[in-house]
């Protein structure tokens, strides 16, 4: 009967859990979707632009301000490069 309950307790607490998981990445990925929005909303190649800066800000969790330079705000997004040594981040 012991070993039923704490299955039971286990279990429980994987779902309470997940869902917890569930809603804390999607609110970083809002976080992100809106950042990326704002910060690419000039850009010539938008979806590109939100494309990358949502990758960044999933890895750095910010994103600089305004729609272009201020990188010094976050310097993780400042130093993240792409494989040809460019700035990966827009």
């Amino acid at each position: 009967m012991k070993m039923v309950r704490a299955t039971a307790f286990l279990l429980a607490c994987l779902v309470v859990g997940s869902s917890l998981l569930d809603s804390t990445v999607a609110a970083g990925t809002s976080f992100c979707g809106s950042k990326c929005s704002a910060r690419c909303s000039k850009a010539g190649l938008k979806d590109r632009c939100v494309k990358y800066c949502r990758i960044c800000c999933d890895k750095c969790k910010c994103v600089p301000s305004g729609t272009y330079g201020n990188k010094h705000e976050c310097p993780c997004y400042r130093d993240l490069k792409n494989s040809k040594g460019k700035p990966k981040c827009p």
